[in-house]
């Protein structure tokens, strides 16, 4: 893997665990869009592991809560961490409707340690986002497989192919007491 992809896997490892973006100029998709980022909302914990580049074969886990945007702005914000042994890093995301589009940052966006948010499209149950931080571009793929479990994958491009670098199935967390509260 060229130097510049193992340099960022660690903001990549976070960032796998963070979700959606969208390109939408119609009322429907802007539809797909909001019911995309009400399906995040919530806590969000799970396994990932770096599967290609200098880090191959880390493992790690991260915990997000996903907030989505309330008013007439689409988006969302996701707070957290990701944890890598007893190394434990912050995560964020906020992604917000610029006119047609989508923009916003992971961490600190492509000025500073992070990643921007540059395109992208959603449906109902998936959402493809392409990323970028100086030279890098790549994609992050987040799909629900069902209302409680979402797997994502971050690839870069590598001359003209995409290459998976992480890998990631995160899991809805529920409240046990507010369930042990509910009697049939």
């Amino acid at each position: 893997m060229p130097p510049r992809l193992s340099t960022l896997a660690p903001v990549l490892a976070g960032l796998a665990a963070l979700a959606g973006a969208a390109l939408s100029s119609t009322p429907a998709a802007a539809q797909s869009d909001k019911i995309f980022f009400q399906s995040v909302n919530g806590q969000w914990s799970g396994p990932g592991e770096i599967v290609a580049g200098k880090y191959k074969g880390t493992k790690f886990t991260c915990d997000l809560t996903g907030t989505p945007m309330t008013g007439k702005d689409t988006g969302i914000k996701l707070d957290g961490f990701c944890r890598v042994g007893v190394f434990k890093q912050p995560m964020s995301a906020t992604i917000t409707q610029k006119g047609n589009s989508y923009g916003g940052s992971f961490l600190d966006g492509a000025e500073g340690k992070g990643l921007d948010i540059v395109s992208g499209a959603v449906t109902k149950d998936k959402a493809v986002v392409g990323i970028t931080r100086k030279k890098l571009n790549g994609a992050l793929i987040a799909r629900l497989q069902d209302p409680s479990t979402m797997n994502v994958t971050i690839s870069v491009k590598v001359d003209d192919s995409m290459i998976p670098v992480i890998g990631l199935s995160l899991s809805r967390q529920v409240d046990a007491m507010a369930v042990g509260a509910i009697k049939p």
